[in-house]
């Protein structure tokens, strides 16, 4: 049986629907003051919008696009106690529009510098330990072996890199089950490719993550971002599965109840999206994928339970017999109570 330290997942992490007004809209109901906040429009196209409090308001990169940092002042504008405040401007707060936000705490903030081969340079860090993420910005060295602290205490399964500043490349995803020698784009839809270079064939310690002389990872004086995530027995887990290749698809037992699953195949086809609140419901739980502007994709393709999440669906991108797929998923815990017993819908 499941332990965790965790005991209500909304205090660290929330899926949050709202719709935009085109003007000052300050959306509450996340349960926390988040420090990372991706949005997306769900009833047309647009930019899935990425915002962190380490580079403060109005500062943003997209998930779709391999764009450094772009800074609209009437963008996000806060983040607050339950949640944050939109302007005007950006992707997020079309009026009349409808979105999707998923929202992570980190909180605890410090400073430092580099280790490891070349010249240390600075960095700055947001954690949560209790819930396994931080967020780190550092400014690459381009010096193969350059190490970074992460600040979680354990090793992180999952990494989400992009570069900020100079010249546009693509984001770099580092994933336990991947190995240390493989990377994924979040940008795209590539299947997992060898490349030395991104994360120089090290896997993170439980202090440090290590990288490349690759200028997607460890540029020469320029800044990247690092999300940084840890499983958290019964909250957060980092896992992989095989697909079948049958509407009777495999079931991945995550030990909670999952209410927001990122995921994709080591092959070719795009990251998926789903959680508990857009349709919300067995087995129709909408997909958004996030290399791409398209609006919600209404699928009875999932189940998802109070001890993991099942595929109902042949399609490639989920389920192709006898293929890897990678996922990050986290969940809901039950409040008061160390001893998970996850609630069913």
């Amino acid at each position: 049986m499941a332990y965790t330290t965790v005991n209500k997942s909304t205090d660290y992490h929330n899926t949050v629907l709202y719709t935009g007004n085109g003007g000052t809209n300050a959306i509450t109901g996340v349960g926390h003051q988040p420090d990372f906040v991706w949005t997306k429009r769900r009833d047309n196209a647009g930019d899935y919008m990425m915002y962190d409090s380490i580079r403060g308001v109005g500062v943003h990169v997209h998930s779709n696009t391999n764009d450094g940092n772009n800074t609209i002042a009437t963008s996000l504008t806060g983040f607050n106690s339950d949640g944050f405040t939109l302007g005007s401007g950006g992707d997020s707060n079309g009026n009349n529009e409808t979105y999707v936000s998923w929202n992570w705490k980190a909180g605890t903030t410090g400073s430092g510098n580099t280790t490891g081969s070349g010249t240390a340079k600075t960095y700055s860090y947001s954690v949560n330990t209790t819930a396994g993420f931080s967020i780190v910005e550092y400014t690459g060295n381009g010096t193969a072996g350059h190490t970074i602290p992460h600040h979680l205490g354990a090793a992180p399964k999952m990494i989400l890199f992009k570069q900020l500043t100079g010249s546009n490349v693509d984001w770099r995803v580092y994933h336990e089950d991947l190995g240390n020698t493989n990377r994924l784009a979040l940008n795209d839809n590539s299947a997992s490719n060898n490349d030395d270079s991104a994360f120089n064939d090290t896997s993170p310690s439980s202090t440090v993550f290590t990288v490349g002389g690759s200028t997607s990872t460890n540029p020469n004086d320029y800044k990247v971002i690092a999300y940084c995530f840890r499983d958290i027995e019964g909250y957060q887990k980092i896992g992989k599965y095989v697909g079948n290749g049958n509407a009777d698809g495999p079931f991945i037992h995550t030990g909670f109840r999952p209410s927001m699953i990122l995921y994709k195949t080591t092959g070719t086809d795009n990251w998926r999206i789903i959680d508990d609140q857009r349709l919300g419901y067995n087995p129709n739980n909408s997909l958004l994928q996030p290399p791409i502007t398209q609006a919600d994709s209404n699928q009875t393709w999932h189940d998802i339970f109070s001890n993991g999440w099942k595929l109902r669906t042949t399609d490639a991108g989920d389920n192709a017999s006898g293929t890897t797929y990678i996922y990050y998923a986290v969940g809901q815990t039950v409040v008061g109570s160390n001893n998970v017993t996850s609630r069913a819908r």
